[in-house]
């Protein structure tokens, strides 16, 4: 399967998903009604509203990975993204000193 046949998902805000859950979560919206309405899947709904309902910081003791609320992901995506240029900079410094430490000798 080439680039131009592949299904591509859409990019939802943070302020979206979090309003879609509430649909659910406040306004007493079935998951299928919200889904059907906003015109988004089934499955989409039903993981912003499990992001929604669950606690950031219980601990999973079935070892699968806890889910995060939804703004705490929007800011997890954020600090990874600022991190990546940062520790390819530590990187490059620590190549810099050893060079140096070589020449001082």
């Amino acid at each position: 399967m080439n680039e131009s046949n592949k299904h591509k998902r859409p990019k939802y805000n943070v302020e979206f998903k979090q309003d879609a859950a509430k649909l659910v979560l406040e306004n007493g919206y079935t998951q299928q009604q919200a889904a059907d309405h906003l015109g988004i899947s089934l499955s989409a709904i039903r993981r912003w509203v499990a992001a929604e309902r669950k606690p950031a910081n219980k601990p999973d003791s079935t070892g699968k990975k806890t889910v995060l609320p939804l703004a705490d992901q929007a800011e997890l995506v954020r600090l990874r993204k600022e991190n990546e240029p940062l520790r390819m900079e530590r990187e490059i410094l620590k190549k810099a000193a050893v060079f140096f430490a070589k020449e001082a000798q």
